[in-house]
C-alpha cells in the first residue's frame, strides 16, 4: 500500500500577520486554537488564490526531510493536516491546534525535543464532472499521487527547531514557515530498443470528469521488434501500481558501486543489488532466442483519488475500465501490431493489481483469456482484509464486555501488528478528508462506494468511531464483491471463465488478504456445469505479494511475475486459439 536543505533561520510574525482563509476539519471539540506555527504563501509563488490540503511535518530523524519520512510503520514521523480554501498569495495560514495529526493526535501532545519542521501544500484543483458534481481534488502530475513529490506542490524549507511544552516552539514565538519550495515537473520517460510508451487522451475520462483526462502505458516490446514488422504479438497486461516507467528489466549488469542496504521486511542484506541482478537476469532471458515473444504492458491511469483506478467502471473515480479497454488497449494493439483478440490477451498483477487482474478478467470475460491474481485486495467483503463488512458492527475494534481491542491493519511475517486499524484511519483523516487522502482505504471507496450527498464517496465506515454502513455495504456486495459476482452469475459466465482464474497468496500476508482468498476458493471449487479448472495456490509463511512460485522466497520471487505465467499462457494459447488464428508470425 503506500510514500531538505537544512537550518532555516525563524521568523517571528505579529498577530495581525496570522491572517487568511482555512477551513478546519470538522471535529466534535473543533476550535480555532492557533498551535504557535504560521505557514507563509508567497507572492510569488503562485498567481492565484489556493486550495488544498496544507501539512504540517515534524521529525527527530535527520536522515531525510520530514516530508519523505511519512508512512504507516512504526518508523513514521509526524504529519498534521487541515484544508484551506481561497487562500491568497502573500498571506498566512495559522496552523490550527486541533489540525489532524498522526502517529500524534494533536500539536499539543508532540514531545518536548528537537525536530526538524516543514510545511506542504498538497494542491486541489476543482473539477466540474458529468454528474453535475464540483469537487476539489488533488489532481496526479505525473508523480503517481505521492504529495510529498507531485510536482506544482509547494512546501517549506526544512528548520531546525526545538518544541518546548504544549508542542510550540521553545521561547513561545510564532514560527513561520515560508513555502519558499516548489516541486519541478517530471521528464517524461524515453523510448528505448525495448521500453516503448504510448499516451492517450481518453474521450470517455475526459467527458465523466469535465477537463482533458488522459491514460498512458509503458510497453516491454519483444527481443526483435523492430526486425520482424510483420509479425503480430499476444498481449500481457501487468496490472501494478503506478510506476513511472517500465520496471524490473535492465539492460546493464548490476552497478558494482551500489551501496547495498537491507531490507527489513526479507531480512535480506544487499536487497538491493538483488533486485538490480534480478532486473538483468530478466532482460537476458527476454533477449534470449528462445523466450516467448510478446508484449507485456505496465498501465499508468493514476487519477484525482489514487495512484491507480482499479481498471473498472466506477460511479465516483470514471468509467477507467471502459477507457482502459475500448480506447488504450485498442491503441496499444494498433501501435505495438497486437493481435488484438481475446485467445491472445492475458492479465496478471499483485495486490491492487492482483484484485484487477481477476476483476476485468470476471467482467469481461470474453476480452481476455487468462488472469492471474496474486495477493489480491479483497475478492470477498466478507473479509474485507479481516472485517467482515456484511456481519460486523465496527470496523475497527473489537468489543469485549468490558474491553475494546483495537484491530490490526498490518502484520509482519511472525504475525505481530505493525499497525492497526485506528492508527490507519488517523494517517489518512491527517493526508485528506473527503476520502482525499490520496491512500488505500480512501481508494477501495471511492472505486466502491455509491457518489455521496455531498458528492464525495459514500463512507463504508467512520473512520473515527469504526461503526459500518450497511446499507453502503449492502450496494459494495451487489455491484463489487468478486465471489458474490461469480456465485450469482456463474450459470451464465462460467464457460466462458472455465480455466481462466488463478489465484495465488501467502499463509502470512501483511495485510490478511488470504483469508478473503478462502471464501474465493470455496466458491470456485463448488462450481460446476462447467467446473472453474482454475487454481488457489497458498505459500506458507510467505508474505504479501507472493505470486504462486513455490520453489522461490518471496523475496525472489515477487521479482518474477513476468516470467512465472508466461509458459501457462504459451500453453493456453496453444490450447485455445481458434482455428486460422496466427500462431507462428510472433514465434521467430
Amino acid at each position: 500500500m503506500q510514500k531538505f536543505r537544512w537550518w532555516y533561520r525563524c521568523v517571528i510574525l505579529g498577530a495581525s500577520s496570522i491572517i487568511a482563509s482555512s477551513t478546519l476539519a470538522a471535529t466534535p471539540d473543533a476550535t480555532n486554537t492557533l498551535s504557535g506555527y504560521v505557514v507563509q504563501l508567497p507572492a510569488s509563488a503562485s498567481k492565484s488564490a489556493q486550495q488544498g490540503r496544507l501539512l504540517l511535518l515534524f521529525s527527530n530523524d535527520a536522515t531525510d526531510e520530514p516530508r519523505n519520512q511519512i508512512d504507516i510503520t512504526p518508523k513514521s514521523q509526524i504529519v498534521f493536516g487541515m484544508n484551506v480554501a481561497d487562500w491568497k498569495p502573500g498571506t498566512s495560514v495559522a496552523i490550527a491546534a486541533n489540525a489532524e495529526g498522526y502517529p500524534v493526535a494533536q500539536i499539543a501532545e508532540l514531545a518536548p525535543g528537537s525536530y526538524t519542521v516543514q510545511a506542504l501544500l498538497n494542491r486541489y484543483e476543482t473539477f466540474h464532472r458529468a454528474d453535475g458534481r464540483t469537487l476539489n481534488l488533488p489532481p496526479d502530475q505525473g508523480e503517481g499521487q505521492h504529495w510529498n513529490l507531485k510536482p506544482g506542490n509547494f512546501y517549506s524549507t526544512p528548520q531546525k527547531i526545538v518544541i518546548a511544552a504544549n508542542g510550540k516552539p521553545e521561547g513561545g514565538a510564532t514560527l513561520a514557515l515560508p513555502l519558499d519550495q516548489t516541486i519541478a515537473p517530471i521528464k517524461p520517460p524515453l523510448d528505448t530498443k525495448y521500453i516503448r510508451h504510448i499516451r492517450i487522451q481518453s474521450a470517455l475520462l475526459t467527458k465523466f470528469w469535465g477537463r482533458s483526462m488522459f491514460l498512458s502505458a509503458a510497453v516491454l516490446v519483444p527481443e526483435g521488434f523492430d526486425a520482424h514488422p510483420q509479425a503480430k504479438f499476444p498481449l500481457v497486461i501487468f496490472h501494478d501500481h503506478f510506476v513511472p516507467d517500465f520496471d524490473g528489466f535492465r539492460t546493464d549488469p548490476p552497478d558494482p558501486d551500489l551501496k547495498p542496504d537491507y531490507s527489513e521486511r526479507f531480512h535480506l542484506a544487499g536487497y538491493n543489488r538483488i533486485q538490480q541482478q534480478e532486473a538483468y537476469t530478466f532482460y537476458q532471458q527476454w533477449s534470449g532466442p528462445k523466450f516467448p515473444r510478446v508484449l507485456i504492458v505496465k498501465l499508468q491511469h493514476a487519477n484525482p483519488f489514487y495512484d491507480d483506478s482499479y481498471a473498472v467502471d466506477s460511479l465516483n473515480v470514471g468509467p477507467y475500465g471502459s477507457a482502459i479497454e475500448k480506447e488504450l488497449i485498442p491503441a496499444i494493439e494498433k501501435k505495438f501490431r497486437g493481435l488484438g483478440q481475446g485467445w491472445a490477451r492475458f492479465v496478471y498483477g499483485g495486490s491492487t493489481g492482483g484484485w484487477e487482474a481477476l476483476a476485468v478478467q470476471i467482467f469481461n470475460p470474453d476480452f481476455y483469456n487468462g488472469a492471474f491474481g496474486a495477493c489480491p485486495d479483497p475478492v470477498d467483503f466478507h473479509a474485507y482484509t479481516h472485517i467482515n463488512l456484511y456481519d460486523d458492527k465496527n470496523a475497527l475494534y473489537l468489543d469485549g464486555a468490558n474491553t475494546r481491542i483495537a484491530q490490526p491493519a498490518m502484520r509482519d511475517y511472525l504475525g505481530r501488528t505493525t499497525a492497526t486499524l485506528p492508527d490507519n484511519m488517523a494517517y489518512e483523516r491527517a493526508l485528506g478528508d473527503r476520502g482525499r487522502s490520496t491512500e488505500q482505504w480512501d481508494i477501495w471507496q471511492a472505486v466502491f462506494s455509491p457518489v455521496g450527498a455531498d458528492g464525495y464517496p459514500q463512507t463504508i465506515f467512520d473512520k473515527r468511531s469504526g461503526v459500518i454502513d450497511h446499507a453502503v455495504a449492502d450496494y459494495w456486495r451487489e455491484h463489487w464483491d468478486l465471489t458474490e459476482y461469480l456465485r450469482r452469475n456463474w450459470s451464465k459466465i462460467g464457460e466462458k471463465l472455465r480455466g481462466k482464474l488463478h489465484v495465488h497468496v501467502g499463509l502470512s500476508d501483511n495485510y490478511f488478504l488470504n483469508d478473503a482468498v478462502y471464501l474465493m476458493q470455496n466458491a470456485l471449487e463448488s462450481f460446476s456445469n462447467p467446473a472453474y479448472e482454475g487454481e488457489v495456490t497458498y505459500g506458507t509463511r510467505d508474505e504479501h505479494c507472493w505470486n504462486g512460485d513455490p520453489t522461490q522466497p518471496n523475496a525472489f520471487s515477487r521479482l518474477h511475475y513476468n516470467t512465472t505465467y508466461l509458459p501457462k499462457i504459451i500453453e493456453r494459447i496453444e490450447k485455445t486459439a481458434p482455428a486460422g488464428a496466427d500462431l507462428s508470425s510472433w514465434r521467430y
